[in-house]
């Protein structure tokens, strides 16, 4: 039962017939089955619109004590600060493909084909920096601790995913490391920590992936009678 005290409305809720249920959650299953990461994207623009209702729809993800400790940084044509951020993240890059990163993990990164050059970052529409507020600051300056941040964050950015495939469009997760960049260039504040900057289009004509497989439900669920 609820506490006397909260504050509750009735919760919006229809029930699908099974039937249909099943024909949703195949249909959606293999909607998803063919998104996939793209480094490649054509000079296309796309709608303000679209990107607003993505990031609305991220918002509706849970979040510990529903405190929504998110901020997502739309980023569009503006081409001195698109600049700007790729010198940023081509310099994290390189100096981790040369530095930083153990060879274990170059080894699993190399049938991607990935390296330090990120063009993408100047020629897609739109760049979609998530943030994690790592505490709420109320309006008199105090602060508001937030719970389980990173995860609530994590299942957000899953659903602007989701929401932009979608809609019709290609993404990418792009996360050079560090990425303090993001808070000077974007100007954010302080508690803001960087979690990723997602980029957003349509594929280049001609775009091509890596042959890869995603593992069978077998090896990633378990189910318990």
């Amino acid at each position: 039962m609820a506490n006397s005290e909260v504050k509750t409305r009735s919760l919006e809720f229809t029930v699908v017939p099974e039937a249909e249920m099943r024909t949703r959650a195949a249909a959606f299953a293999a909607e998803m089955a063919r998104r996939r990461t793209v480094r490649d994207y054509a000079d296309r623009d796309v709608p303000r619109a679209i990107i607003e209702d993505a990031i609305r729809t991220a918002g509706t993800a849970p979040s510990g004590a529903n405190l929504q400790p998110w901020h997502f940084v739309a980023i569009g044509r503006d081409p001195e600060l698109r600049r700007r951020l790729r010198e940023a993240a081509e310099a994290e890059e390189r100096e981790f493909y040369a530095n930083r990163a153990p060879k274990e993990w170059l080894e699993a990164l190399a049938p991607l084909g990935t390296d330090a050059a990120k063009p993408f970052l100047e020629v897609a529409p739109w760049l979609i920096a998530v943030f994690v507020e790592a505490h709420g600051v109320r309006g008199n300056g105090s602060v508001v601790k937030h719970y389980y941040a990173v995860e609530s964050v994590g299942l957000a950015t899953g659903l602007l995913i989701a929401a932009l495939h979608r809609a019709g469009l290609a993404t990418l997760t792009h996360t050079p490391s560090p990425m303090g960049f993001l808070n000077t260039l974007l100007e954010r504040p302080s508690h803001e920590r960087p979690f990723l900057l997602l980029v957003v289009g349509y594929p280049a004509e001609g775009a091509e992936v890596p042959d890869i497989s995603r593992k069978p439900l077998d090896q990633i669920a378990t189910f318990i009678p």
